[in-house]
């Protein structure tokens, strides 16, 4: 099991164009995510985080049931630099109305064109985008 577990949400659109959303940090693009609070389930917790970090609703979207990517990474604790692994859980959900995104927690967001291959940040994002890219070419 590992340390820490986090989780959140791929939003996809298709209007105005096929397109992702990620969020700004200083130094790198990121998916709305967070960790899991004690009693929350990971969906719960990709809900939650979305909402908190965009102002999405749960009703603004639709899960895909299918689709779910984990990837499991070794980090350095903030508080008392020792490592500890990691594990990120990826819902992927279709946003079907248009909405107006409400940063709180970052910089800012950007709607990236859907275009693969992808090469905008290695250690998540791009696996992300290559499972997604395999799993639409292979329903």
């Amino acid at each position: 099991m590992p340390d820490l577990q986090s989780c959140g949400f791929l939003i996809v659109r298709d209007e105005p164009e096929s397109s992702f959303l990620l969020m700004k940090h200083h130094a790198r693009w990121d998916l709305p995510k967070g960790h899991i609070d004690e009693g929350e389930t990971k969906m719960q917790c990709a809900l939650r985080e979305l909402w908190e970090e965009t102002g999405i609703t749960s009703k603004q979207i639709v899960v895909d049931p299918d689709f779910k990517f984990v990837h499991e990474y070794v980090i350095h604790h903030k508080r008392n630099n020792k490592k500890k692994e990691k594990q990120l859980t990826v819902f992927l959900a279709r946003l079907i109305e248009p909405v107006k995104i409400v940063v709180t927690e970052h910089e800012s967001y950007k709607w990236f064109k859907w275009q693969p291959p992808h090469s905008i940040q290695c250690q998540t994002i791009d696996p992300l985008l290559a499972s997604l890219a395999e799993y639409w070419r292979n329903p």
